[in-house]
């Protein structure tokens, strides 16, 4: 019992320490229901541009540093091509980012959270 209780408080210790969550510490469903992605895709002179928002609906806490995964897909839903963007900026809790980046030609497109790491509290405490 006094084991586990040290094993926790270390771990706690070490998550302020760190201050951040990493989004691959999420599952799926999880990240869907803290974030939302809209985006739509323009054919520029030489390359397809995918831009669009990233909504961060916790009421709490921004969303720093975030990185989109991009899978290109072709008619059969399969993946033919990888890339990752950054979102600049935090995405604000409650509100939503701009992202833009070029990617390579694909039937559709599939977005998702990365990474990111949950911003302060801005000084509050709990």
């Amino acid at each position: 019992m006094r084991g586990a209780r040290l094993a926790l408080v270390l771990a706690a210790v070490v998550l302020l320490a760190t201050d951040s969550a990493v989004a691959a510490n999420y599952a799926q469903e999880t990240l869907d229901r803290y974030f939302r992605i809209e985006y739509q895709v323009a054919q520029s002179a030489s390359h397809p541009v995918l831009s669009g928002y990233v909504y961060n609906m916790h009421p709490g806490n921004p969303a720093e540093r975030m990185q989109l995964s991009i899978e290109g897909l072709d008619a059969a839903g399969k993946v033919v091509g990888t890339s990752s963007t950054w979102v600049l900026g935090s995405v604000p809790a409650g509100n939503r980012a701009y992202f833009t980046t070029a990617v390579m030609p694909a039937a559709s497109y599939r977005v998702q959270v990365l990474f990111f790491d949950w911003g302060g509290r801005g000084g509050a405490s709990n």
